[in-house]
């Protein structure tokens, strides 16, 4: 069983919502952040990079950083900017880039499901990133930020959503990026009884974006749990608020490499190594179409390698993923990129920033570039079920859920 609670959102003036709805702290570092908050009181960026508000040379993670965080969220309360719901609600959240579109529930998810494996990950989580969200959580007393979740889709509850989206929304709003996010409010009794238990039929969930955060809900649920008298299970710790998608709804788009130089080979001799593994061709596209395909810029020039049949085990979910057979077959042997988690001769450019990313990066200082086929969400949902991890930087999530639109304090 899945659980999926309503809660009392803070959530913005409809008026406002525009000027409230931030990108997640983790997509920009902090002269991002204060250039894209600069003149604006509202932004939620002053609550997730509290940073921007002191001395720039103030280490992030400094005390006055977290209380900073704790004042702006308390100001965006006290000046009206957040609202409080009088009763406890789930939302729609609909996101359009372009012609997709895709439309979560928003609601509480449960901290013992996480704990009991019910929750899934894919990835590690760095202790340093941990620490620092849990801090954050635990002196707002708050989930902030939305964890992104998936499901294996329902058609009931397509349908109930797609019901709910034909009414009028809290918010529709364009951020400068062009995506659209719109909201609705579930308020009707039963509706929200219907989808608790639908989602009770659901045997998993997935986090497909936000592991750090997740990690730091369930952080601070464990510390309130230990402290607590007499716990009941039922305590607002033991919840965290996400978006839950259904999973063919989702994009992921390529997670592309890009490498400093041919670990002390000549381009003829490196093409040489990469042919023992991949059939190398000139390529008709820069972006590879098909699994176990990719492109590769060199030179100047455009390749297509195809991994050849018995180059990687099929049946292994982690093994057979595009990423890892690039890396056990290209970047280890042939580039010498035995931890790309470390190694500072490679780095990973999302998709969302297109194919002259890559020609611009090797332009300007690397060697060779590399365009991966997007990891699918059921190769995710089947490293996942299989309790194994995937390679790092497997998955570039577009679009990013947008910050400030729903916040939920533990106090309600």
């Amino acid at each position: 069983m899945s659980q999926l609670k309503p809660f009392k959102a803070y959530r913005p003036k409809p008026q406002l919502a525009g000027q409230v709805a931030a990108v997640p702290y983790d997509v920009v570092n902090t002269d991002e952040a204060r250039a894209l908050a600069a003149g604006n009181p509202h932004s939620f960026l002053h609550v997730g990079r509290p940073e921007i508000d002191l001395p720039a040379s103030t280490d992030i993670h400094a005390d006055e950083v977290y209380a900073q965080g704790v004042k702006a969220l308390k100001r965006l309360i006290a000046e009206g900017t957040l609202l409080h719901e009088d009763q406890p609600c789930l939302y729609v959240y609909q996101q359009r880039m372009g012609d997709h579109v895709q439309a979560g529930l928003v609601g509480l998810c449960s901290v013992k499901e996480y704990e009991d494996g019910q929750i899934k990950r894919h990835e590690y989580t760095r202790k340093d990133k941990e620490d620092d969200r849990t801090r954050h959580v635990t002196e707002q007393g708050a989930n902030a930020e939305p964890v992104f979740l998936a499901y294996r889709a329902v058609p009931y509850i397509d349908s109930l959503v797609d019901k709910i989206r034909a009414t009028e929304p809290l918010y529709d709003v364009t951020t400068p990026d062009g995506i659209g996010h719109t909201v609705w409010r579930i308020d009707h009794e039963t509706h929200i009884y219907t989808l608790n238990h639908l989602f009770d039929a659901i045997p998993a969930l997935y986090i497909a974006d936000g592991h750090h955060r997740t990690a730091a809900a369930i952080r601070y649920g464990q510390a309130r749990r230990a402290a607590a008298q007499d716990p009941t299970g039922d305590e607002s710790f033991e919840s965290f608020m996400a978006v839950v998608f259904p999973h063919d709804q989702l994009k992921i788009m390529d997670y592309n490499r890009v490498v400093k130089d041919l670990n002390g080979l000549t381009p003829e001799a490196f093409l040489a190594k990469v042919g023992e593994k991949f059939t190398v061709a000139p390529a008709g596209d820069r972006s590879p179409k098909a699994p176990t395909s990719f492109g590769m810029f060199l030179e100047g020039t455009w390749y297509t390698l195809t991994a050849k049949p018995g180059s990687f085990p099929a049946g292994d979910p982690v093994r057979s993923l595009d990423v890892s057979i690039l890396q056990e077959n290209l970047l280890a042997p042939v580039l010498g990129i035995q931890d790309p988690r470390t190694d500072t001769r490679i780095d990973f450019v999302g998709g969302i920033r297109g194919m002259d990313e890559l020609e611009r990066r090797v332009a300007n200082g690397y060697k060779v570039a590399f365009s991966m086929f997007p990891t699918s969400l059921e190769q995710l949902m089947d490293v996942a079920d299989a309790g194994q991890i995937m390679p790092p930087k497997s998955t570039w999530f577009e679009p990013k859920l947008r910050s400030g639109l729903l916040v939920r304090l533990y106090e309600d």
